[in-house]
């Protein structure tokens, strides 16, 4: 393992913080190259550290994919398996319909193992390993169908993400939708 300079570890914090606010006022599409002007750094630096837009954006939101990951754990043995699953899919839908760029990280992590062989879909495999034992519980208890995946929850809610991004409330309006949805996936309720 390579131990990166003190020099190094600061220029990434920095980059990292200001790619976090560039991200949370412009979404997926915030800019490497005033990313690297607000940090002070070159674009070279930028890239050094993030080899494209999709591994920033990753970065951004790798606390945020972790504390959902955390929280499916957490869920998986729950006594009411729907009401558990029902409460991971919210906060999914929260954190996607609140953090401009998230969806956008999540449909471009599905789709980019097809297009990029060596790419690791890393956050959608973290969110599938750590949510499909809450699935399954639900399924065992009959509160979703056995063709449901993981993936195809995740594709819902950033879909609903997406569509409601310029909405007025985007949260309160994917809330509404996601509702809207679960009478489809479990109607039960």
């Amino acid at each position: 393992m390579t131990v990166q300079r003190a020099d190094a570890r600061r220029n990434y914090a920095r980059i990292l913080a200001v790619a976090e606010q560039e991200v949370a006022a412009h979404g997926a599409d915030a800019s490497l190259e005033q990313i690297a002007r607000i940090a002070g750094v070159g674009s070279a630096t930028v890239r050094r550290h993030f080899p494209g837009r999709h591994a920033m954006l990753r970065a951004v939101f790798d606390e945020r994919i972790e504390a959902l990951c955390v929280r499916a754990r957490a869920l998986a043995g729950a006594d009411d398996a729907r009401a558990a699953l029902l409460e991971w899919l919210g906060a999914l839908t929260a954190y996607s319909a609140s953090a401009r760029g998230m969806a956008d990280l999540l449909v471009q992590d599905g789709t980019a193992g097809a297009d990029h062989p060596d790419h690791v879909n890393a956050c959608s495999v973290k969110l599938t390993g750590a949510a499909e034992p809450l699935l399954r519980h639900a399924e065992r208890a009959g509160a979703v169908g056995p063709d449901v995946t993981v993936a195809d929850l995740v594709t819902l809610v950033t879909g609903i993400a997406l569509a409601t991004e310029k909405h007025p409330n985007p949260l309160a309006e994917a809330h509404r939708l996601l509702d809207l949805t679960v009478a489809g996936i479990s109607p039960r309720g």
